[in-house]
């Protein structure tokens, strides 16, 4: 009798979330927050990429300050499973952008006491999340063939909205503002390219219907939406 191999299981993606700061001050190009992950990291060692990182418990725990509104409101409700989980996505955003660069988009809040460590500096400051402030760009889920994949949703936000002092943590290195055309020269994933790419778009009023899905069938890169 002939034993069959068992199945191998695709990874499910984790829910992860990252915000794209503009800065669009000067004349010329916008300007993008951007950095290098650790050569040490296990996903994409040396990768430049926007602030951003895995959904925690307690992103789901934290009040903001403001909800979404507007269309953003309206494209997140299709862009995740629950309303909750929505707004969560959008919470991680901001706390791992603060963690990772020192720079918050926030307002006066109160985060709540059950939101954990994660969401203590926002509480010693008497400040929360502004949701409002954030447009829902692109989402993208890495290939099944991927040791480790996510579901990340991809916010932007107007730079001039955060305060702070911008300092890296260490998580990212070479951490600047990059006008479009340096972003793009930058050694980025495909991911980031796309995304970037709909930031350029964005810029000319060349918005989608909906919300842009960049995935992957048999590993090769498709985009829905």
């Amino acid at each position: 009798m002939t034993v069959q191999p068992p199945v191998a299981r695709g990874i499910r993606p984790r829910d992860a979330a990252s915000l794209v700061l503009i800065d669009t001050a000067e004349e010329g190009e916008p300007r993008i927050l951007m950095g290098r992950r650790h050569s040490r990291m296990k996903f994409v060692p040396d990768a430049f990429v926007f602030p951003g990182g895995k959904l925690d418990a307690g992103d789901l725990l934290a009040k903001p300050a403001t909800p979404f509104t507007g269309e953003t409101a309206k494209r997140m409700e299709r862009a995740a499973s629950a309303r909750a989980t929505a707004q969560a996505l959008a919470m991680a955003a901001i706390r791992e952008t603060f963690e990772e660069t020192g720079l918050i988009l926030a307002g006066p809040g109160h985060v709540g006491t059950d939101a954990g460590a994660g969401w203590q500096p926002f509480l010693e400051r008497g400040l929360a999340p502004r949701l409002d402030l954030l447009e829902i760009v692109a989402r993208a889920i890495t290939p099944a063939s991927s040791p480790i994949r996510f579901h990340a949703r991809f916010f932007a936000a107007d730079a001039a909205a955060a305060t702070g002092e911008l300092q890296g943590s260490g998580e990212l290195e070479d951490l600047g503002w990059y006008t479009l055309t340096e972003a793009l020269k930058l050694p980025v994933i495909d991911v980031t390219e796309f995304v970037l790419n709909e930031i350029a778009r964005r810029q000319t009023n060349q918005t989608r219907p909906r919300i842009p899905l960049y995935c992957y069938r048999n590993d090769k890169p498709i985009v829905r939406g």
